[in-house]
């Protein structure tokens, strides 16, 4: 008999590793033991939360306990019920319609290429406007309909759904698109039957991170002047200072957000693949155009753009003839900025607000990109923690952020920090969707590869899941550039008093419509150049990592 080898036996990588007989064998947990764990754990939660609330924080007006809750929610079930059933309504109707626009745009793009620059330029103005402002300019021209709930709802999830799409289309090689060419296929059978593949799960992702952000705009919107709605009823909460009150309509707000995220992680677990084709570009970036050629073109482009907003502006305003007395053109804006005698004085209160404004805009975007990256790494590495903290992360993100926004300022301060922290909560839960997304589109046959040679976890996570995520992570990146700038003036709107969030706020309060269309004017600019430097640092990196993303 020849001597034993000491070579393991060669599994693959879906078989099951044979039992250690050096080890007892133990049994599973029933599943009633985890239950019982779970409830005993909730209990002790809800014990801790009503002594903290009785006690420490009493008096305080921050945090409601659970069995004021509880009653609250009791007394006014059908008051509750009836705001929330219209709140829910304009948020579902403003999703529906801001994802509608959000696939006509991407499908408009893949299909007429020479647009693409042009319409996403608009695209991003449009989203850079800025929530608070706008709420109370479409107030005076719906009136007390529903319309500013549904227009801002639409506004504020078209481009969180528009950016990962365009992404997605364009997630495949430049071969497969030779090999639909060569039989003969035009744009839209290949948008169809190739790009459509690559895209679902960036289309879900999307449709995904839509959610929490439907129910913001539908609130902001509540908040300039609607009639009914929870936004409504979390301001006579406030005013009233009813900490019950408002943390019931909190929980509320969250738990039908919660159940929207839920039905679309479903429906995307349902429909996208679980091993995602080859979708790496072949070595070698394209061909690139000299330096000048680029210069020009962009230049070219952004002047074009900004004639057709300009253009887009004033036609807009006169087929609606709307009255200039609040409907200010750009020939208002720049007399109030740069012509009229008072325009320096003009120009410094809007510069000082935008220095206090992206104080902590940047920390807090910093922040929640860096938190989102960190849990999405986490959660890939370690099916525990995702367990554990997803159903955290999604609650914190569901919480609409313009109630809450007050009480983190209240418990954290009115200084950077509180602020930032809002920042941070608004801008890493997009970051960790598209994170995670990006992550599971390391294709199954490189997956096979280092299963073969039995990499280690983390090993895999440097050299395939990361390269293959930077495509979403940049997109998130640059949606989450104007979202952490909305987020800094709802919060100074709400809580502060101070930045460009209180600026537009009390312009709107005091009728001073000339210099609030120039605060928008200057925060939409601002929003754009911060997008703009994400994405010259994107253009960069992917140009090594995902140089499909780069071909136009």
């Amino acid at each position: 008999m020849g001597p034993q080898s000491t070579t393991a036996p060669v599994r693959s990588p879906g078989s099951t590793a044979p039992a250690d007989p050096r080890r007892p064998g133990r049994k599973p947990a029933p599943r009633w033991a985890g239950a019982l764990r779970g409830a005993l754990g909730a209990i002790v939660v809800l014990g801790l939360w009503e002594v903290a609330g009785r006690t420490v924080f009493a008096g305080l007006y921050l945090i409601g306990t659970p069995s004021g809750i509880v009653t609250k929610i009791a007394e006014n079930t059908e008051t509750y019920l009836r705001g929330l059933l219209f709140t829910t309504t304009d948020a579902a109707l403003g999703y529906l319609f801001g994802n509608a626009a959000a696939v006509i745009l991407a499908v408009l793009v893949v299909l007429v290429p020479g647009l693409e620059r042009l319409v996403l330029r608009i695209a991003l103005v449009v989203y850079c406007l800025p929530l608070v402002a706008l709420g109370p300019l479409l107030r005076l021209l719906y009136g007390s309909s529903n319309g500013p709930q549904i227009t801002l709802a639409a506004i504020a999830v078209f481009y969180l759904t528009l950016v990962p799409l365009v992404v997605g289309l364009r997630a495949l090689p430049g071969t497969w698109l030779d090999l639909t060419a060569s039989y003969g296929r035009g744009r839209w059978t290949t948008l169809v039957t190739v790009r459509f593949r690559a895209a679902l799960p960036y289309l879900m992702a999307g449709l995904q991170v839509s959610v929490p952000a439907a129910f913001l705009g539908a609130l902001v919107g509540e908040f300039t002047g609607a009639e009914r709605g929870l936004g409504v009823l979390s301001i006579l909460a406030l005013r009233s200072l009813d900490t019950d009150g408002l943390w019931a309509l909190m929980i509320l707000s969250t738990l039908v957000s919660l159940l929207g995220y839920g039905l679309v992680s479903w429906i995307a677990r349902r429909i996208t693949p679980e091993r995602p084709d080859v979708l790496l570009s072949p070595s070698g970036p394209p061909a690139r155009s000299a330096g000048w050629t680029r210069w020009a073109r962009g230049v070219g482009g952004a002047l074009v753009s900004i004639a057709v907003v300009l253009g887009g502006w004033i036609l807009l305003f006169a087929a609606l003839d709307l009255n200039p007395y609040f409907a200010k053109r750009p020939d208002d804006v720049w007399d109030w900025l740069i012509a009229s005698p008072d325009a320096a004085a003009h120009r410094t209160e809007i510069f000082r607000a935008v220095g206090e404004t992206l104080a902590v805009a940047i920390p807090g975007y910093a922040a929640g990109l860096l938190l989102g990256l960190g849990l999405a790494t986490a959660f890939s590495l370690s099916n525990r923690v995702r367990r554990t903290l997803t159903p955290i992360a999604v609650a914190l993100r569901c919480v609409p952020i313009i109630a809450v926004a007050p009480l983190l300022v209240a418990a954290l301060g009115r200084g950077p920090f509180g602020t930032a922290v809002v920042v941070a909560i608004l801008t890493f839960f997009p970051t960790l969707v598209s994170c995670l997304q990006g992550l599971r589109q390391l294709p199954g046959q490189v997956t096979d590869v280092f299963a073969t040679y039995s990499t280690p976890p983390l090993r895999v996570l440097l050299l395939g899941r990361i390269p293959a995520m930077a495509p979403a992570f940049f997109s998130a990146a640059r949606i989450a550039a104007p979202s952490a700038i909305l987020a800094a003036t709802v919060a100074e709107w709400l809580a502060t008093g101070t930045g460009l969030g209180d600026l537009m706020a009390v312009d709107a309060a005091t009728s001073r419509y000339t210099s609030l269309w120039s605060t928008v004017v200057i925060v939409t600019v601002v929003s754009l150049i911060a997008y703009a430097i994400v994405e010259v640092v994107e253009q960069r990196v992917l140009r090594v990592v995902a140089p499909e993303q780069t071909r136009r």
